[in-house]
C-alpha cells in the first residue's frame, strides 16, 4: 500500500510540475539510415574552423566582399575571412545582446539577423544594431529562428514556438503544439505579416528559384513545408519534403538546382511512440530539463533537388562533426554551423 501511495504522490508531483499542454499528434514515417539515407562518413573530411573561442556558431553568411558571419551563444557576431578561421583570428563585427541565429545579407550591405532573443535585427556596416520587428498582430514573437530575403526586400523569418522560448526547446517538441509560424516582413512599410501556422518547431527557412516560393523546416515533425509565392498555386502550401530521418534545423537553396537541409539530431523514437499518450508526455515535463536527454551527437546533412528529392547524404560522427545546424555553399565549399559546439565545419564537394 505504501509503494502505491508513493508512486500516487510522484504522478501527482510530476504532474503539478507540469508547463505542458501536450497534444496528439501523427509522426511520419521514418526510413532510418536506409536507403538514400545509408549511413556513410563522408563528413570524416571535414576541417573545422573556430574563427574565435565561443560556442555555437549556429549560421554562417558571407557578404559582397567574401567575408564571413557567425553568431555566437553570448550574442557576438563574428566575421572572418577563411583564412582568418583557420588561425582563430576573427574580429567582432557586433554584439546583438542577445542569441543570434540565422544571418542573411540584404541588397544594401546590411546584414539581417534572426535573434532569438530580441526578433528580427538589421546591422549597419559599422556594427549599429537597430531592431526590425518583435511582433505580428500585436502578439510578442517568442523565438525568431532564421530568415531569408526576397529579391524585392521582403524578409521571411520564422518563428519556432509561440509558447516557449529559446532556452525551452525540448518543451516544445514534447509538447507538439504546434505553435510555430512562418512570417514576412516588408522593409518599406514595416509590416509584419503571418503566413503560414500550425508549425512544429518552425526553423530554417529559404526561397526557392525565383523567389517561386518559401520552404520553411518543420524540427519536430521530421519535414519541411513550401508556401507558394508566384504561379497557379500562389497563396498554397504543401510538403516539399516528409519522412526525414532525422529532425532539419536551417535549409539553404544554393542558387541553381539544391537546397541545402541541416539535420541536427537523429529522431527520438521514444517520444514518437508516445504521440498519442498526452498524460505521459505531461507529466515527462515535470522532470527536470536534464533528465529529458540531450540530442545525439551526430553529423548529418543531405542536398534535395527542387522536386523535393535526395541528391546528396553526407554523414559523420561526433568526432568529425555534429550538431549541425546550417549548411552554405560557397566556391564549391560547404560551411557548416553547429549550435552545440564552439567550431565551424568546412567540408569540399570537389572531392
Amino acid at each position: 500500500m505504501l509503494v502505491v501511495v508513493m508512486v500516487f504522490g510522484l504522478v501527482l508531483g510530476l504532474y503539478a510540475n507540469s508547463d505542458l499542454d501536450p497534444k496528439v499528434w501523427q509522426p511520419s514515417s521514418n526510413p532510418g539510415l536506409t536507403g538514400v539515407y545509408a549511413k556513410n562518413t563522408v563528413l570524416s573530411d571535414v576541417e573545422l574552423i573556430q574563427p574565435v573561442s565561443g560556442h555555437g556558431p549556429e549560421s554562417v553568411a558571407v557578404d559582397s566582399q567574401g567575408r564571413f558571419y557567425t553568431g555566437y551563444e553570448d550574442g557576438r557576431i563574428v566575421r572572418f575571412s577563411s583564412e582568418q578561421g583557420l588561425a582563430g583570428e576573427g574580429e567582432v563585427f557586433a554584439n546583438t545582446g542577445g542569441r543570434p541565429l540565422g544571418l542573411a545579407f540584404d541588397a544594401n550591405g546590411k546584414l539581417i539577423v534572426a535573434d532569438a532573443l530580441r526578433g528580427l535585427l538589421s546591422i549597419s556596416l559599422s556594427g549599429n544594431v537597430s531592431l526590425l520587428t518583435d511582433s505580428v498582430n500585436g502578439e510578442k514573437l517568442v523565438f525568431v529562428d532564421d530568415l531569408d530575403i526576397a529579391e524585392n526586400g521582403t524578409i521571411w523569418f520564422s518563428d519556432a514556438s509561440a509558447r516557449w522560448d529559446y532556452h525551452h526547446v525540448a518543451q516544445d517538441i514534447v509538447e507538439a503544439s504546434a505553435t510555430g509560424r512562418l512570417l514576412s516582413y516588408d522593409p518599406a512599410t514595416g509590416n509584419t505579416a503571418l503566413a503560414l501556422d500550425g508549425l512544429f518547431f518552425a526553423n530554417g527557412v529559404t526561397l526557392g528559384p525565383n523567389d517561386e516560393f518559401v520552404l520553411v523546416s518543420e524540427t519536430g515533425a521530421s519535414q519541411i513545408k513550401r508556401l507558394w509565392l508566384k504561379g497557379p498555386n500562389a497563396g498554397e502550401s504543401d510538403i516539399f519534403i516528409s519522412g526525414l530521418p532525422a529532425m532539419p534545423d536551417n535549409i539553404n537553396f544554393n542558387g541553381t538546382d539544391t537546397v541545402w537541409v541541416a539535420l541536427q539530431s537523429l529522431r527520438v523514437q521514444l517520444l514518437e511512440d508516445l504521440a498519442s499518450a498526452t498524460f505521459t508526455r505531461k507529466l515527462i515535463g515535470g522532470l527536470p530539463a536534464s533528465a529529458t536527454g540531450q540530442p545525439f551527437a551526430y553529423g548529418f546533412l543531405v542536398g534535395v533537388n527542387l522536386a523535393g528529392e535526395v541528391k546528396y547524404n553526407f554523414q559523420g560522427s561526433k568526432e568529425h562533426v555534429s550538431f549541425i545546424t546550417s549548411v552554405l555553399e560557397v566556391d564549391d565549399k560547404l560551411y557548416l554551423g553547429s549550435n552545440e559546439t564552439g567550431s565551424l565545419g568546412v567540408f569540399s564537394l570537389d572531392r
